[in-house]
């Protein structure tokens, strides 16, 4: 029997690769330290075994499930490289497979192409079966007595309690400032993996998760020593930060790529090679088909991998290939501070969770995002702390179901209690217990600063419980502006879509957050054009956004992506035209709806946190407000509330009350009145309408 296993390295890489009509495989090597039984002065050797992925069905509707299978045999020869001799298979399995299965189970599916590298996944020490002790990795001595070993049963009698580990849960554990640092892969070395100052020109592509990822991936990159630069021609790596939502996302970044191609083939041999890599859901959803489609493309890393970028560009600096597009369970970037692409940025996103659950059957987000993992309370509080003393007047907390947030970091929080859902809504997953929960956490964000606003995104209608809608309408620094992605107004689609809810419990909800938040903005999200939708399933949806009213809308032609619900069981039927001339239906009547909504403020005098200039006027400036509409005002002298007597100029971070004299669609215009706080805006609101009037 082999000794006790120490340490484990998988180092997965892809050397070659065998495709065929029903199956892609893959080799991996393994590289296993073991002390098997060594006599007296020898050495621990090290042995290697060889195992093959193997994913099962065809490109399309095959199973996602990999197995993994040992090559029997004692020596062999593979491809130019010698192999030392393995234990046997079963002893092998005994030392090996388990801890090895077990982190595959962890890390999912995962299907891998021709690149190098594509991932290392060091394992905690573990142990095999050995008659003697080993003295690389001691084994705990029995307790004895009287010089006889104790059995199972009387060392379980003797052993800790169940108090022994509440007691030990609860107590205060000391906080590491920095986490460990990571040793290097064994190819590299510690200096490869520095930037050596080469810069790094970024493009962001999508929603502002990715805003939010592209801000981690170079708070990481910085700390390796690479610099940033706003000019694409000085850059020497390229990285877009992409977005798989729609196919015309997608095409967006294949047209991108054809530019930057020209602009590689033309770079001076004067210079470092330009390096290109593509980043976030599109580098995980598409994978192989960008390493061999586009061969300008350098490296790959989904939206787990950024701490991993320093490695991938050491690897394509030595002109391979190179990619890490693992999904994780547990990534949430908690300890990686974003840093501010803008130095007059007023507001920033602050990332709270990451992935969904809810499978919507149109989605491709819990394939290219993975499952929900919620950020640790303490650790949100801290970045928006620090985003607070650097002067940021506005926080954004972001997640693909951000109201769905729950930290079971803290196991005395982890008790049964269930989740509270929206009246009338049903999950697609077994409903969750325990944890710090939404109303938690934004509880505690709005207490930071109260001079902050606090604003959330994107929510899921089925995680509005009434203690969220409280807190809205308790706090002033909590803005009043809600948004509710309903999708579709027919029922029959929203069951095909899988949203958990119909029509009249949406509506419901509607009703009940006017009621707990009076005065609220709402917003939405809409698909026209989905499987199977009719023209009167189109006809209910465009009553929806009539009956509603909302502010602002967010709609788009239906786009199939393979991996989804929709892509496998239902039939893409609804014709290119047809779609898109519903959606221009629905766009029409969504403007039409916000005109009357947004005229409701005229004559109000609104709080509108200033962001800068007007892009269309240098005389005039640009804010937002409450309900997170855009307001344009002239930038002329106002009255300062904390001193009437003074004259300024609303500066970018000023919060100014602004009478609204005009509202189209998506902007609100009008006249600075004075400048004031938060807190006193409440009490500047009604005098400055009084004003308003008699001018």
């Amino acid at each position: 029997m082999p000794g006790d296993l120490e340490h484990t390295y998988f180092s997965f890489a892809t050397w070659q690769t065998r495709k065929s009509r029903t199956r892609l495989a893959t080799v991996i090597h393994a590289r296993v330290a073991f002390m098997a039984n060594p006599p007296a002065g020898s050495t621990r050797t090290v042995q290697r075994r060889h195992f093959r992925w193997q994913r099962p069905g065809g490109s399309r509707g095959g199973t996602e499930v990999l197995r993994l299978r040992a090559r029997a045999g004692g020596r062999r020869r593979a491809r130019g490289r010698r192999r030392a001799e393995v234990p046997a298979v079963g002893d092998f399995e005994a030392a090996v497979m388990q801890p090895l299965q077990h982190v595959l189970r962890a890390q999912g599916p995962l299907r891998l192409g021709s690149v190098a590298c594509v991932s290392w996944l060091p394992l905690k020490s573990c142990r095999g079966h050995s008659s003697r002790p080993s003295t690389a990795c001691p084994s705990p001595e029995r307790p004895q007595k009287d010089g006889v070993p104790k059995d199972f049963s009387t060392r379980l009698l003797t052993g800790p309690t169940f108090q022994h580990f509440l007691s030990s849960a609860s107590a205060p554990q000391e906080k590491q400032p920095f986490p460990e640092a990571e040793d290097p892969p064994p190819y590299l070395t510690e200096d490869e993996l520095l930037g050596r100052q080469r810069k790094v020109y970024l493009e962001t592509y999508g929603c502002q998760m990715n805003v939010n990822d592209t801000e981690i991936a170079w708070s990481i990159l910085q700390k390796s020593g690479y610099q940033r630069t706003s000019h694409l021609q000085e850059a020497d790596v390229i990285l877009l930060v992409t977005c798989s939502i729609r196919e015309k996302a997608e095409q967006t970044i294949w047209n991108r790529l054809q530019q930057l191609k020209a602009l590689k083939t033309k770079r001076p041999r004067s210079r470092v090679p330009l390096r290109i890599g593509i980043l976030g859901c599109m580098a995980e959803r598409l994978k192989e088909e960008i390493l061999h489609r586009e061969k300008t493309v350098d490296l790959l890393a989904g939206p787990d991998a950024y701490r991993d970028l320093p490695r991938l560009l050491a690897v394509a600096a030595s002109g391979q290939q190179a990619a890490n597009v693992l999904l994780s369970l547990d990534e949430t970037y908690a300890d990686v501070m974003p840093v501010q692409t803008s130095a007059t940025a007023t507001s920033a996103f602050v990332s709270i969770m990451r992935g969904c659950d809810n499978m919507c059957s149109y989605c491709i987000v819990p394939f290219t995002r993975g499952r929900e993992r919620s950020r640790p309370v303490a650790s949100i509080l801290e970045e928006v702390r620090k985003l607070s003393e650097q002067g940021l007047k506005e926080v954004t907390l972001l997640g693909q179901n951000v109201n769905s947030f729950r930290d079971n970091s803290e196991v005395q929080f982890n008790n049964t209690t269930s989740t509270n859902l929206s009246r009338g809504f049903t999950t697609n997953y077994k409903t969750k217990q325990g944890g710090l929960r939404f109303a938690h956490l934004l509880d505690h964000v709005s207490r930071v600063d109260p001079e902050m606003r606090i604003r959330f995104t994107s929510p899921h209608p089925k995680d509005f419980p009434d203690e969220v809608l409280q807190l809205i309408h308790e706090r002033d620094n909590i803005c009043k502006q809600i948004h509710l992605p309903a999708q579709s107004g027919s029922s029959r689609i929203l069951e095909a879509m899988r949203r958990g809810y119909s029509r009249e419990a949406y509506m419901e909800l509607i009703h009940h957050i006017r009621e707990s938040i009076p005065g609220v903005s709402l917003s939405s999200d809409f698909i026209a054009g989905f499987c199977g939708e009719t023209e009167e399933d189109h006809r209910q949806t465009v009553s929806l956004l009539r009956e509603v009213q909302y502010n602002t809308g967010f709609l788009f032609a239906y786009s199939m992506r393979q991996k989804t619900r929709a892509y496998h069981r239902l039939q893409d039927d609804v014709p290119e035209k047809v779609k898109l001339r519903r959606l221009e239906e629905l766009i029409t009547v969504c403007r039409e709806e916000a005109t009357k909504a947004n005229e409701t403020a005229v004559g109000s005098a609104q709080l509108v946190l200033v962001e800068g200039f007007s892009k269309r006027s240098a005389t005039d400036l640009c804010g937002r407000n409450d309900g997170n509409l855009k307001v344009i005002f002239p930038d002329t002298e106002l009255e300062d509330a904390a001193d009437p007597a003074a004259r300024i100029r609303a500066q970018p971070g000023d919060y100014v009350l602004v009478k609204i004299s005009s509202a189209s669609s998506q902007t609100l215009k009008g006249r600075a009145l004075c400048r004031t706080t938060l807190k006193d805006s409440s009490a500047c609101v009604l005098p400055a309408r009084a004003a308003g009037l008699q001018s």
